[in-house]
């Protein structure tokens, strides 16, 4: 089943289930999905773009919940979360600390860095192995605690 498959069906059930929080956040995913679609002029859009439009808006959703908890918008804090736990739904089981830490040093040796002058190098190679399943502020962190 694709992605807009499991939308539509999930969206139909969220109408009769009155759910409108989640039927909103399931119409922002497809009109993303299909926008993508557009931009790139295709039909249907691969595994891998679909998760490129999942992990853009969830990120979006949680810069946006920084942002409100810097403000103290505490009504806003709430909307958005509720928005980052139906994205997450859709989103491919995330990897722990532990796993991206053993693909960054896999990684790290592969492409032989040695120092952080290394690390475009490095984060080039390692993204596409842990695109969707892991945070890049992470990724990002653990790639420059491996490298000092």
């Amino acid at each position: 089943m694709s992605l807009l498959e499991r939308l539509n069906d999930d969206m139909k059930q969220a109408m009769k289930n009155k759910e409108k929080d989640k039927l909103s956040v399931i119409r922002m995913l497809k009109s993303s999905l299909q926008n993508e679609g557009i931009k790139l002029q295709k039909q249907e859009l691969t595994a891998d773009e679909e998760l490129t439009v999942l992990s853009r808006e969830l990120k979006q959703r949680k810069d946006s919940l920084q942002e409100f908890q810097n403000a103290g918008r505490d009504d806003l804090v709430e909307k958005t979360r509720t928005e980052i736990n139906y994205v997450e739904v859709y989103m491919p089981q995330q990897l722990s600390e532990e796993e991206v830490s053993a693909i960054v040093q896999e990684t790290i040796a592969a492409v032989g860095a040695t120092s952080k002058a290394d690390m475009g190098k490095v984060m080039g190679a390692l993204m596409p192995k842990v695109k969707g399943k892991a945070d890049g502020s992470l990724v990002n962190k653990l790639v420059q605690q491996h490298l000092t």
